[in-house]
């Protein structure tokens, strides 16, 4: 017997399925925003070999790096508690992407600036810039515009790992879409839209980001 498609319950829900995405979206926001900025300090601090920071962060880098996002999800949301910190489902959620996106942007960011030429900051510096000028005009802007390709696929694939943490509750796009076919049993037509959102989401962000890009690093050059 043919299969017979029906997207009609799985659209009925659709309230949920964008509750989800909206609640995603939220969560990608939050975990650049802190992920990017711990991966600009990581950066510096081994690119310019801080001691004895370089070192923590190093193996801070590797041992995130080198682990599933889930185990990290995991250990933060059941292992944390064992040492008396409860943390909720959304805050190990976010603590988990800040923490991944934190040491994969850290090496990203490092790449950049160390092909920054040091002849450039001695030039700002003859220029009576300050410090923080320096830093934010010649070191750190250029950085991030050469890297900033990988760095905005990078946060693209911490969005789309987020799907894992619905394995914890959090509801966020997937556990959505989980509910939603264990009540209509239409797999199918559920993860195949909830696919086409996550593309959606995807498309739309790496638009967004080209965007900041182009306004806020490359053309101010």
């Amino acid at each position: 017997m043919a299969y017979q498609f029906d997207f009609l319950p799985v659209l009925q829900n659709g309230d949920l399925l964008l509750r989800g995405a909206l609640f995603t979206l939220e969560l990608t926001a939050i975990g650049t925003l802190f992920g990017v900025s711990l991966g600009i300090i990581g950066a510096v601090v081994r690119a310019w070999n801080i001691r004895p920071f370089a070192a923590l962060f190093g193996l801070y880098v590797e041992l995130i790096r080198n682990t599933p996002f889930l185990v990290q999800l995991f250990f933060i949301f059941f292992g944390l508690p064992g040492l008396g910190l409860h943390i909720s489902e959304w805050q190990a959620s976010v603590l988990a992407m800040v923490i991944n996106l934190g040491a994969y942007s850290t090496e990203i960011i490092r790449a950049g600036i160390q092909a920054i030429p040091k002849g450039q900051l001695e030039a700002a510096s003859a220029l009576a810039m300050s410090r923080f000028e320096a830093f934010r005009h010649v070191v750190l802007q250029p950085a991030l515009a050469k890297v900033w390709p990988a760095l905005s696929s990078q946060i693209i694939i911490v969005m789309l790992g987020s799907a894992v943490c619905s394995q914890i509750a959090t509801e966020e796009l997937s556990f959505f879409a989980n509910f939603i076919q264990s009540r209509n049993f239409r797999a199918f037509e559920t993860y195949a839209l909830t696919t086409l959102i996550y593309l959606c989401m995807a498309l739309l962000i790496r638009q967004l980001l080209n965007w900041v890009g182009r306004r806020y690093l490359t053309r101010s050059r």
